[in-house]
């Protein structure tokens, strides 16, 4: 089931990314003609919004595209774009979302508080979506908290070609963090490198009080692995470290350029000679001259089009 029969479609705050992403599914289905479908938003006087489709998706397979960073509007959106679907007799609905926000609410880590993404997912299900497709979780056991299927898709299919295209000698590959060190292994490994890890004190949220590094980095080009950019603290602090141990130069590659508060004037004043993220989020008009977007457009096109041929997507990341 494929071409006339599969529609995609965006919320407001990935208008582009979905743009790009239905004309790179149109070029994959030989479909020139294939376009991001129409949908509004009207927004009543007392902020209230309710999406609509202004096209038949009667039988289709619908791909709603919509990263649910802050504000809280953009989850909001996707949800009634799908509860919208459901009502219009969608034959299926397939949740695209590049950034799954409330991913670090993933377990009760403190008394009294809430597991974010649990809820988020039963939102997700109670709605009416049928599959959910994103990129990089925070956490991997956020899957488990669906009970219908998830694409979870790894950047790093994207960033280990622009990695391997710029021809790096002395590389070694780091992570911010522990918590991160499994996915920086996994760079390791494929690159053919060595890895090193700083172990961060965090005394509260957004705050990193002391940084010591694990490993040797001296003489070596490193390249900082994680998968989320907010406040930009950890990872300017971290690369400070990875500069002040010896190393020659610093990149750092982030799949989620969430950039809050003063992000962008750290990353500006930071010793990275580039920071590349991907499109999973817009990025504001103040953005660092540093960062380097890197297009999912082609992954999320590849995925739709073998769940539609009913082909393999493991194989996009083995």
């Amino acid at each position: 089931m494929s071409g006339r029969y599969v529609s995609i479609f965006a919320g407001k705050a990935t208008q582009d990314l979905g743009a790009r992403i239905a004309e790179a599914y149109g070029r994959q289905e030989q479909n020139p003609d294939f376009k991001l479908g129409k949908s509004s938003v009207v927004v009543f006087s007392d902020g209230e919004f309710q999406p609509s489709y202004d096209e038949s998706i009667r039988g289709h397979h619908v791909y709603i595209v919509q990263s649910t960073m802050p504000p809280t509007h953009n989850l909001m959106e996707l949800l009634l774009m799908i509860d919208a679907a459901k009502r219009a007799s969608a034959h299926k609905i397939i949740a695209v979302i590049p950034y799954f926000g409330w991913a670090r609410q993933d377990r009760k880590d403190q008394p009294r508080v809430s597991i974010g993404s649990k809820l988020v997912a039963n939102l997700l299900t109670a709605a009416g979506v049928n599959r959910i497709i994103t990129l990089d979780l925070h956490a991997d056991q956020i899957q488990g908290f669906f009970d219908i299927p998830v694409d979870a898709l790894y950047a790093s299919s994207l960033f280990i070609d622009y990695i391997q295209k710029l021809q790096i000698e002395d590389l070694q590959i780091a992570s911010p963090d522990v918590g991160g060190s499994k996915r920086a292994s996994a760079y390791a490994k494929r690159l053919g490198c060595d890895l090193a890890i700083c172990h961060k004190h965090r005394p509260r949220a957004n705050v990193v009080d002391s940084m010591t590094l694990i490993g040797d980095v001296k003489d070596k080009n490193v390249i900082l692995i994680d998968d989320i950019i907010d406040t930009a603290g950890t990872i300017v602090k971290a690369g400070q470290v990875l500069m002040d141990n010896g190393a020659k130069s610093v990149r750092a590659f982030a799949t989620h350029a969430v950039c809050s508060g003063s992000a962008m004037e750290r990353l500006d004043n930071s010793v990275f000679s580039e920071v590349v993220v991907t499109d999973s989020i817009p990025l504001p008009a103040n953005a660092s001259k540093k960062i380097h977007v890197v297009s999912t457009a082609e992954l999320f096109a590849d995925v739709i089009h073998r769940i539609e041929s009913y082909e393999s997507i493991s194989s996009l990341f083995k």
